[in-house]
């Protein structure tokens, strides 16, 4: 079996004279990633180990929504407060051992109020113990990939080990959006008190909720070590797109009014300097190749989400791709199976290497014809 590479859209093209440079941006790490286009836009030093301080808690989100999508807690559920969760210093949403708290307000203490006392008191709840729950997170940290993650407690306070960086973070932000859609709404709170505590600490931190309506979360960190950490993410409205999001990282700031300033940066660099370009629809065929042994004559290829690219603005009619599959292809094929991979450039430098699956299940013919093709294939 060999592999084929088909062109399938080729444009003239011009080199770019220079490479689009990202505004200076204040902070010891960050990176700008266009979530619908799969692609990072800018970076400085994303591997580089970082405190990840309340981003922490991104990684406890993801635990405690996976738990209420498996059913083992519910948002109504209530978890107790112990001490140790009464104890907790840093920000807090000021509940107490008297009080058995609904998980869905410990959800929100612990995003809008970035309360450590409820990210305990969520750890126990779905863990069983902090210390159970932090393998839990190590071990989900392996399972998406962040290869530079350790993780040794469940808020974010400083600990030998309790360590990041910008890229492993863009992983963790982009699946817990991707993965929970129902629940990033808690994420664009500005403000929430649990009845019965006082009304100290009730704003959200992530300043860009109220200075930018498409800013929808995500969360703020800060310690001494850490400085000041945002990820930010906001969703515009495109034409030929429609909703566009963008993600970006800022971490090591020096004030909680710089992490928003060149956050909010990054992002309208990022709108502005690069173009969204739709390809094709989700579940638009990219091709439609000839199918062998089976009962389907053709194998419809593409993804089950729409395929954009982000270039630099203008260079839309600059873009080159290709699809590059196995030949033949020989029957069965299950529906979302990975058959080809798409193959898009910009003035000769890659942009973006995209999976494409088999968009409907292809059966494998009956003998006759599976014993017809086998002798076509061999003539040919």
């Amino acid at each position: 079996m060999k592999r084929l590479i088909v062109v399938l859209l080729c444009f003239p093209f011009l080199l770019w004279a220079q490479p689009v440079q990202p505004p200076e941006i204040a902070a010891r790490a960050y990176l700008l990633l266009d979530v619908t286009a799969h692609q990072v836009l800018a970076e400085k030093d994303v591997d580089s180990a970082v405190e990840p301080a309340s981003l922490t808690k991104l990684m406890t989100a993801y635990l405690v929504f996976d738990a209420l999508r498996s059913k083992k807690i519910n948002l109504k559920q209530t978890f107790p407060v112990s001490e140790r969760a009464w104890k907790m210093p840093g920000s807090r949403m000021f509940i107490d051992p008297k009080m058995q708290v609904p998980v869905e307000d410990l959800i929100k203490g612990m995003i809008v109020q970035s309360g450590n006392d409820a990210t305990v008191a969520l750890a126990e709840g779905v863990g069983g113990t902090v210390e159970r729950f932090v393998q839990l997170m190590n071990e989900q940290a392996k399972l998406l990939g962040m290869k530079s993650t350790g993780y040794k407690n469940p808020e974010g306070l400083t600990e030998s080990g309790h360590t990041t960086t910008a890229r492993d973070l863009s992983i963790l932000a982009t699946r817990l959006m991707q993965d929970f859609p129902d629940y990033i709404g808690y994420y664009a709170i500005k403000k929430y008190r649990y009845e019965g505590t006082p009304a100290a600490n009730d704003s959200n931190r992530n300043l860009l909720l109220f200075r930018d309506p498409s800013v929808d979360g995500l969360k703020t960190g800060h310690t001494d070590a850490a400085g000041y950490c945002l990820i930010a993410t906001a969703k515009r409205d495109v034409p030929n797109v429609g909703n566009r999001r963008l993600l970006s990282i800022v971490l090591g700031a020096a004030s909680e009014n710089a992490r928003a300033n060149e956050s909010q940066k990054l992002l309208n660099w990022g709108y502005t300097a690069f173009d969204a370009v739709k390809l094709f629809d989700a579940n638009q065929p990219v091709v439609s190749p000839s199918v062998w042994k089976g009962k389907s004559a053709i194998l419809k290829i593409g993804r089950p989400d729409a395929i954009v690219v982000a270039v630099p603005s203008g260079g839309a009619a600059k873009i080159k791709t290709q699809i590059v599959r196995a030949d033949p292809l020989v029957a069965p094929f299950a529906k979302g199976q990975d058959v080809a991979v798409l193959k898009v450039t910009l003035a000769d430098q890659p942009l973006a290497n995209l999976n494409l699956v088999a968009l409907e299940a292809v059966e494998q013919a009956g003998v006759l014809g599976r014993a017809w093709d086998a002798v076509r294939l061999w003539i040919r």
